[in-house]
């Protein structure tokens, strides 16, 4: 009874480790293609639950989105001017404000086919990898570049998207900005709204 016990844990183990952690390509193009196609595979998935896909793809996400730099870039300057403490709560915020923002967008492509049109190597540590979200009867053609930041060749990052050539990373940071500029750079009012975003 107790071996049958076992073996039926490790499977269950099993299987979630294998949905919960997935090792991509290393190739930018192939890792992008990867990546993609498990996230589409998962919200298309009948079988899971609305939590049960988000904590997929935020999943996918902490892994290869490196969500600690794109946070620093979109507070901008004022970053070099913050305690640690300040620093860390932003920080803290930032992340669930991503992920949330990203599972929220993400639904609406569940259904469309995805193509890696070609990569464009940049430097030692970016590469472009283009892609488009191919047309179809509700939704016209969404051409998407991939920033991935390959410092280390084996473990590429995202670290920005450019989708019709409108870069979200920029985007944030400009929005970032207005809050902060709107109150005198206090950070603490930035946090607040993030913290508003992902309580709603």
């Amino acid at each position: 009874m107790k071996k049958k016990l076992f073996f039926l844990i490790s499977c269950i183990l099993l299987y979630f480790n294998s949905l919960y952690s997935v090792t991509y390509n290393s190739e930018p193009k192939i890792f992008i293609q990867e990546l993609v196609d498990d996230a589409v595979k998962t919200l298309s998935d009948k079988s899971l639950t609305e939590k049960e896909k988000n904590e997929v793809i935020e999943k996918i996400a902490l892994e290869n989105v490196d969500i600690k730099a794109l946070g620093l870039y979109t507070l901008g300057k004022i970053r070099k001017e913050l305690d640690e403490n300040s620093m860390k709560n932003y920080q803290n915020i930032f992340q669930k404000y991503f992920l949330k923002s990203l599972t929220s967008r993400l639904t609406d492509y569940s259904s469309q086919k995805f193509e890696v049109i070609d990569s464009e190597l940049k430097s030692s540590n970016y590469t472009i990898v283009k892609s488009k979200i191919v047309e179809s009867v509700k939704s016209p053609e969404i051409k998407v570049d991939w920033r991935v930041y390959t410092k280390n060749p084996e473990k590429p990052l995202i670290r920005d998207l450019v989708v019709e050539g409108l870069s979200l990373a920029r985007t944030q940071k400009e929005e970032f900005s207005s809050i902060l500029n709107s109150n005198n750079n206090d950070i603490n009012a930035l946090i607040s709204k993030l913290e508003e975003f992902v309580s709603n």
